[in-house]
């Protein structure tokens, strides 16, 4: 095996390397969704690739809204859970927290009415 002898000088090794010049990847913009990715991969945004979407779990979505054929017992189950919804009594707590919003809302306005109040006394 070949071996130098004798190191090689900074100057002589920076000419060497003076081509060695890292480029920039290329990227593109993907149609879906608008995202910079790199060119022949799939978009880390929303998991298209060229268009289509790529993962198992994608395609099952795309199919299921391309079916948008309602059936009976899900239309079913869906007004039988609004009716539901419907007869449920309000919550005890819900009254509770407009009360206090509104007393924040109160105390907020006597705050500016006083500063207000004060800026007039200073003029």
């Amino acid at each position: 095996m070949a071996v130098p002898k004798k190191r090689t000088g900074h100057s002589a090794q920076g000419h060497r390397r003076s081509n060695w010049k890292a480029t920039k990847p290329e990227t593109t913009k993907c149609p879906n969704c608008g995202a910079t990715v790199l060119t022949h991969t799939v978009c880390t945004a929303c998991g298209t690739y060229k268009g289509q979407p790529v993962s198992l779990k994608d395609r099952k979505e795309v199919e299921v809204k391309e079916e948008k054929k309602p059936a009976k017992k899900a239309a079913k189950k869906a007004e039988e859970a609004e009716v539901k919804e419907e007869k449920k009594p309000a919550k005890k707590s819900a009254p509770k927290a407009e009360k206090k919003s509104e007393t924040a809302k109160t105390a907020k306005a006597e705050k500016a009415a006083e500063t207000e109040e004060e800026a007039k006394t200073e003029e």
